[in-house]
């Protein structure tokens, strides 16, 4: 069955025929006018009227069939011009936009940002109101945490996916922090907190697949980053993008000592391009409360072939928001044995077998917030 681009594309051979008898009437219909003018004095009166009534015929012909034409060209052009569109990088069409409003095309961002400043303080202070928040973070976002670049193209389209339940103040700082290096890092994102409605057993990786798939219903994201709300990056040069392998970001946090806490860690904040995430099959779903879900992680990138890569401890620190054990996330003593099972499992689950009920989707002009029904066991 041809494809819909097959169908809107225009008969070209069909074009330049009819194009050619376009042109042979008008030779032919100057031919019979000369005629008629040059030889109207040796004619009889039956044949002058005759080469009359073929010259009409041939002028009502002409008339129908530019007609035609026009018609074509309005209908076939506007699907060739439709089709030429869809086959515009998003970059290209921003350019061409540029353009017709009469300012300078965009460049591509720099693959390093100009705007980077390092080493960050960062400070938890409860007293920071969601006011303060708004205004040190809402300039020049779209609306529900969505920003690009102005002055380029960003050459990386993030998608931030945050599991969260119960975590205002938490979600508070983040935001704070985390708008301002996002912007300075020239990153085209958009920020998800995937909250999850009722009070079951939370299940983190999860809320993070239901992410993954509620962002891309919004934009053609290229890389997802899936951090947990309570950290902070201490270093703007911990960009947010993705890389030629799954990303482990948080390779330094405070709350081990700006350390590894053991070789196959991958927890915290991580990143991976669609390619990579769909290569493991996303995260698994199958672990209920605290543990293991980012050690199963590790597991299927392995499986895969692939490396995990990090930054420098010195740029990957973070500053982790301190907090009690959530109810309802306790240690869950089970799931380190699932981690014997992954190689057999992962192809079944995750984000094939994702199944959740999406409760209502709220725009703030921070963040998306997606609230959701994952079936948590009571």
């Amino acid at each position: 069955m041809p494809s819909d681009q097959e169908d809107r594309k225009p008969n070209n051979k069909l074009a330049d025929w009819r194009d050619s008898c376009l042109l042979s009437s008008f030779a032919l219909l100057l031919f019979l006018f000369r005629c008629l003018i040059y030889f109207r004095a040796k004619m009889n009166r039956l044949l002058r009227i005759i080469l009359i009534v073929v010259l009409l015929a041939v002028s009502f012909m002409l008339a129908v069939w530019l007609n035609n034409d026009h018609s074509y060209t309005h209908d076939h052009r506007y699907a060739e011009l439709s089709l030429m569109a869809d086959m515009i990088p998003e970059e290209q069409k921003e350019s061409i936009v540029s353009k017709f409003n009469g300012s300078s095309p965009l460049p591509p961002c720099p693959p390093t940002p100009p705007g980077l400043v390092g080493p960050l303080r960062i400070e938890f202070e409860w007293s920071r109101s969601m006011s303060d928040v708004r205004k040190a973070s809402r300039e020049n976002l779209q609306g529900g945490g969505r920003y690009k670049p102005l002055d380029c193209i960003s050459q990386h389209k993030v998608a931030i996916i945050i599991p969260y339940r119960n975590r205002k103040d938490h979600l508070k700082h983040w935001l704070y922090y985390l708008h301002p290096i996002l912007k300075r890092q020239q990153v085209d994102y958009g920020v998800y907190v995937i909250n999850q409605h009722g009070e079951g057993t939370f299940n983190r990786a999860k809320l993070l697949n239901v992410g993954y798939v509620e962002s891309l219903k919004e934009y053609a994201y290229d890389c997802f980053v899936f951090s947990d709300v309570d950290l902070v990056p201490m270093d703007d040069r911990n960009l947010y993008r993705c890389h030629g392998e799954p990303r482990h970001m948080a390779s330094a946090m405070d709350k081990f000592g700006f350390q590894m806490p053991y070789t196959n860690y991958f927890g915290g904040v991580v990143a991976l391009s669609r390619e990579q995430y769909m290569r493991i099959n996303g995260f698994p779903n199958n672990y209920w409360g605290w543990g293991a879900e980012d050690d199963d992680m590790h597991k299927r990138i392995t499986l895969k072939g692939m490396a995990v890569s990090r930054p420098d401890s010195r740029v990957g620190m973070y500053k982790m928001v301190r907090h009690l054990r959530d109810t309802h996330n306790e240690v869950n003593p089970q799931n380190p044995g699932q981690l014997h099972n992954t190689a057999r499992t992962m192809d079944t689950d995750g984000i094939n077998s994702l199944i959740y009920s999406l409760i209502k989707i709220e725009k703030d002009e921070l963040y998306t917030m997606i609230d959701v029904d994952i079936h948590a066991p009571n």
